[in-house]
């Protein structure tokens, strides 16, 4: 194990700058003008894993942005890691907080600043760097492949046809994803569930014309006030979803596991601060690590119409928008949970307004098993690195894929995250520490040894 040690200490600075190559790159898959982007962010992912030894590597379309697909085989017979990734991002809005440029990479207190430096470039990036160690050394196990695209920021809506479409070539014995994070830098753990994600926009019709608010404010219904108190009421006093159906298909987890879940370390007082809160927020019965894992929320996302410039106009808007999540559990149907929010807002808004409710992307929840060869390599490869044995633990976040590749490919994934929560994943100045990412790189090669002695 020290030649990976020996190798990441001579390489250190051609890792970086060949990271921050990529994440100069804007390549933001919800904005169209990025287009031209998302394909230099895809041709830079195909020179990766060529330089780094991979035997195949191409771009490949789909209807959206390409899909990077690339491969090396050193022996059939010899189980097979197929590596996700995405190389697109968040947009950069409100660009005004950033502390530098999104697109400039900066390293600043031992962190990399950029969009995308954690979420997922510098966590991808860190397996294409793990995969180069292991060829270079000549120490891989085992067979390698790389699926990374360019839309789960957006729901990776064309990716589960691609895989069916290429399900002979995606053939492998599990997947490693590194879009994820720990606890904490001195609590590793490991991701053994997701929420799923209902996304929906929501347009609130008045008046033809925005009005003059002396000469028609009280007369004529405000669609911004009616959104307001539409969407107020999406929740009652113990903060519970009151959507008619929201909770069927909820799975109540049992009380020995909400008490081996308890056992992850988590200071509420070093929370507050770290947000600065005065206090938290959230369904009553449960505590803030449950909120965040076990149960399903409703949440505003953006919210605005009429005037919003400098100085005064004052105007009664004749629209009114909102985008609206909601993070699911696992056993929550994401098109089941968008048509019942459907049905209920249009149910609940007044005669005197319009509504629209257009449903965006989705995805299921997933939950991972701890009792697989794949899983107990993962753990005790963190563990030679950290000197710790991870803790499990439930992530609030979404990846709506990782359930459709166990329904396409048949294969489990492991979620090997090393983000942390001050990254400030898809908010202003995401970081990445630079101890995380080479710490992932150690990892990863020790990941590949235990799992091929299975």
């Amino acid at each position: 194990m020290d030649t990976i040690k020996a190798y990441i200490e001579e390489n250190k600075q051609r890792f970086l700058d060949e990271l921050f190559g990529l994440l100069r790159i804007p390549s933001i898959s919800s904005i169209s003008e990025h287009k031209p982007d998302m394909v230099r962010a895809a041709e830079y992912w195909r020179e990766t894993l060529l330089k780094a030894g991979a035997d195949r590597a191409e771009v490949m379309p789909t209807p959206g942005n390409p899909v990077v697909y690339g491969e090396k085989i050193i022996d059939p017979k010899l189980p097979t890691v197929l590596v996700y990734a995405h190389y697109d991002v968040m947009p950069v809005d409100p660009i005004e907080l950033w502390k530098s440029q999104p697109f400039e990479p900066e390293i600043r207190d031992g962190k990399i600043f950029a969009r995308g430096a954690d979420d997922d470039k510098g966590q991808g990036f860190m397996h294409a760097k793990a995969f180069e160690l292991m060829v270079k050394t000549n120490t891989l196990p085992c067979n390698v492949k790389f699926m990374i695209e360019g839309e789960e920021e957006i729901g990776s809506p064309n990716l589960g046809k691609w895989c069916q479409d290429n399900k002979e070539m995606l053939k492998a014995d599990v997947i490693l994803v590194s879009d994820t994070s720990m606890i904490g830098k001195d609590v590793p753990s490991i991701t053994t569930g997701l929420r799923g994600l209902a996304y929906v926009e929501v347009e609130v019709t008045g008046p033809n014309r925005d009005l003059h608010s002396g000469l028609f404010g009280g007369a004529v219904a405000n669609p911004a006030n009616i959104l307001a108190k539409m969407i107020a009421s999406l929740h009652d006093e113990n903060n519970r979803v009151t959507i008619p159906g929201f909770y069927d298909d909820v799975l109540e987890v049992s009380p020995e596991e909400r008490a081996d879940m308890a056992r992850a370390p988590f200071n509420l007082d070093d929370y507050k601060k770290a947000l600065d809160i005065d206090d938290i927020h959230g369904e009553a019965g449960y505590t803030t690590m449950e909120r965040t894992g076990i149960r399903p929320t409703l949440d505003v996302n953006g919210i605005w119409g009429g005037y919003i410039g400098e100085g005064a106009k004052t105007v009664l808007p004749s629209k009114a928008y909102a985008k609206i999540s909601m993070r699911l559990v696992p056993n929550q149907n994401h098109e089941k949970i968008a048509q019942l929010f459907k049905k209920h807002f249009e149910s609940i808004a007044p005669k005197s307004v319009k509504v629209k409710v257009t449903p965006h992307h989705g995805g299921q929840g997933y939950v991972a098993p701890t009792n697989t060869p794949a899983y107990r390599a993962a753990s005790r490869a963190i563990e030679d690195v950290y000197g710790i044995k991870p803790v499990p633990f439930r992530s609030g976040g979404s990846i709506p894929i990782i359930s459709t590749f166990e329904q396409v490919l048949g294969i489990k994934s492991i979620l090997l995250g090393f983000g942390l929560e001050s990254d400030a994943i898809h908010s202003p100045n995401e970081n990445y520490p630079l101890e995380q990412f080479f710490k992932g790189i150690e990892v990863i090669p020790r990941f590949y040894k235990y799992f091929s002695e299975k």
